[in-house]
């Protein structure tokens, strides 16, 4: 219900309780009405469910009581003294930390000055313009370090090297590997866009889990033999997992590329596959160094790097575990990580039997 429309029917003269209360509870933000003597006179019940900090009603009782803000208290004193409506925004600690705009407008009620105060929940606009902005910094830092390489080899070319036979071959190389950089993290992008807007969809069938590691080891074992790092395939030939084939070889392949490239060097990268409670769990178990326990709240976050130097090193894009996330929710299951610094990591895919 707008605002404009709550203060014309509370403008009403013999307004009753019970009716005021049925319009304020129309609303589905949460709504104060204060008096001269900044005691709240009216809730409704997303006030009652976002302000009060046990079951006690918030009639009746003061307004610093309920929320501790010099400046809401400002605004509504202002509001009642000048009869004219105030706009703010406060952040609340209740059960988790809120962020609201609030529109405070005065208003009369049986011939008594009072101000009601609307309170618009813009926490998740935050959030989300927060990451919005992340994106946009991760992207752009992403795109222009290659987008740089590319360049400097370009004009290095230009300049004379395209005729030395020491370094073209190789100046070229260098772009050419900047070059697929680039496409793989716009295809991983897309790719994203794509699963978290809900346009991917899945044939979900019975699939024989094995030959799928066989065949993710095979493409990987070129990148395993250069840092000496053993596959081993621990899955049952028998086993079958219920998935759509090539999301479930996507998503082992993005957690076995990792695990090879964060390993130690003679280091083992080992899948295995076990059920329970009508759930098949998949496992992807390194030896490398570990994570450290407040990067594991975050390793699934878009472009989220634990050693930003090192990664830009061994390569990546940044997005593959956030696609692993999303495509194994996509499934109906989840994926887990658990790691043990010095000992290694373990990342799981939980899917539904």
């Amino acid at each position: 219900m707008a605002l404009s429309t709550i203060e014309k029917q509370l403008s009403k003269s013999d307004i009753s309780q019970s009716i005021l209360e049925g319009i304020l509870n129309a609303s589905r933000e949460s709504i104060l009405v204060v008096d001269t003597a900044m005691r709240i006179t009216a809730a409704n019940s997303p006030a009652q469910n976002a302000f009060s900090r046990g079951t006690e009603p918030l009639n009746q009782r003061r307004l610093t009581e309920i929320v501790r803000d010099v400046d809401l208290h400002e605004g509504f004193q202002r509001t009642l003294n000048n009869d004219r409506a105030t706009d703010l925004r406060i952040e609340f600690n209740g059960v988790e930390k809120r962020t609201y705009d609030v529109h405070i407008a005065p208003v009369e009620i049986d011939g008594t000055r009072h101000a009601i105060g609307v309170f618009y929940d813009i926490t998740q606009i935050e959030r989300l313009e927060k990451v919005r902005q992340e994106f946009l910094s991760n992207i752009s830092h992403e795109l222009r370090t290659p987008l740089t390489s590319i360049i400097a080899y370009v004009e290095t070319l230009q300049d004379g090297a395209i005729d030395d036979p020491d370094n073209n071959k190789r100046f070229l190389g260098i772009i050419r590997r900047n070059a697929e950089r680039m496409k793989g993290l716009i295809s991983d992008i897309a790719e994203l866009s794509l699963i978290e807007t809900g346009n991917v969809f899945i044939d979900v069938r019975d699939v024989r889990l094995a030959p799928v590691i066989d065949d993710i080891f095979a493409a990987l074992s070129s990148k395993a033999l250069e840092r000496g790092v053993a596959l081993v395939n621990h899955v049952p030939n028998d086993s079958i997992v219920r998935a759509d084939s090539m999301r479930i070889e996507q998503m082992l392949t993005n957690l076995v590329d990792n695990a090879i490239k964060f390993n130690r060097e003679g280091g083992s990268v080992t899948v295995v596959f076990s059920e329970e409670s009508k759930k098949s769990m998949i496992s992807v178990v390194d030896t490398g160094e570990g994570i450290v326990p407040e990067n594991l709240q975050r390793i699934f976050e878009r472009f989220y790097r634990i050693d930003r130097g090192r990664t830009r090193n061994v390569g990546g894009t940044g997005l593959g575990l956030a696609i692993v996330k999303h495509l194994a929710r996509l499934h109906g299951g989840e994926v887990f990580v658990a790691s043990t610094l010095g000992r290694g990591t373990t990342f799981s895919v939980e899917l539904p039997l």
